[in-house]
């Protein structure tokens, strides 16, 4: 037989301090809330005006900037695109000195790529017109700016160095270039070329030979640079040619074609019209 189950009986005593300290729970939420808007009214009185106008100036300089900054912007980069264009048009026009009138504002301009371009213009426009001095200054000014693009920076170094090849230190060429000119380089070809041509004012064909064959093998060099090291490279008694067939296809002769060294006597007779 199950026995009946035990009951607890609350005392009076006890019902009191349940209630009293759930009265005692209540205020204290009540004081607490209380304390929380208060402190919220005081945040509010003392701070809610600056924030609203914080607020208010940062909408206004989003609206600023979406509605004039970048419009501004692109409008200012266009016209430096522009001036560029046209400077370029009249070199080709052959109107030098106009080209490099118009490019010298933009070229004070900063060291942003439009004005290092402009400088590098500049400079081309300078050794073209035999100005080499004024080509050499703006090549090195730019070639030693730590603000502008790294691989415009070393551009200049290289047209620096072809432009005073001739009176330049061979031994300083070499220097100034040796880092770029390695495979994988962005400017291998024309640093390697430099180079090597250095080389072999010091006599040091076998490091030339090497440096022009290593410029014919790169397929990442311009094919004019390419072939012009390997004929170099073949001077120096360097081989340069990887694939024969390949070679010989990219330079358009047929596969039919006698080969080097044939006679004209061992070459198919030519068929002869009938008498």
């Amino acid at each position: 037989m199950a026995l009946p189950p035990k009951t607890t009986t609350e005392t009076h005593q006890e019902k009191l301090q349940r209630r009293k300290e759930a009265e005692e729970t209540a205020l204290m939420r009540e004081v607490d809330d209380a304390v929380r808007q208060g402190d919220l009214e005081n945040f509010g009185e003392r701070y809610g005006k600056p924030l609203i106008a914080l607020v208010v100036v940062l909408v206004l300089a989003l609206a600023v900037y979406l509605m004039w900054w970048q419009p501004s912007q692109r409008a200012a980069a266009e016209a430096r695109s522009e001036t560029l264009v046209s400077a370029l048009d009249n070199v080709e026009a052959g109107n030098l000195q106009t080209a490099y009138d118009a490019l010298e504002a933009l070229a004070a301009d900063g060291s942003d790529a439009a004005a290092v371009n402009a400088r590098l213009l500049r400079g081309g426009i300078a050794a073209q017109q035999g100005r080499t001095e004024d080509a050499l200054a703006i090549f090195d000014e730019l070639a030693n700016d730590t603000a502008a693009p790294e691989e415009l920076r070393n551009l200049a170094l290289i047209r620096k160095v072809a432009t005073g090849f001739d009176t330049m230190d061979k031994a300083a060429v070499v220097a100034a270039l040796q880092p770029l000119a390695v495979p994988g380089e962005p400017f291998f070809g024309s640093a390697g070329e430099l180079v090597a041509m250095a080389y072999l004012d010091q006599g040091k064909r076998n490091e030339a030979g090497a440096l022009f064959a290593a410029i014919a093998k790169d397929d990442d060099v311009p094919e004019s640079l390419r072939s012009r090291s390997r004929q170099m490279a073949g001077v120096l008694g360097v081989d340069a040619i990887e694939d024969v067939d390949a070679l010989l296809e990219a330079q358009g002769v047929g596969q039919d074609a006698p080969a080097e060294g044939q006679d004209a006597a061992s070459a198919p007779a030519a068929t002869q019209p009938a008498s």
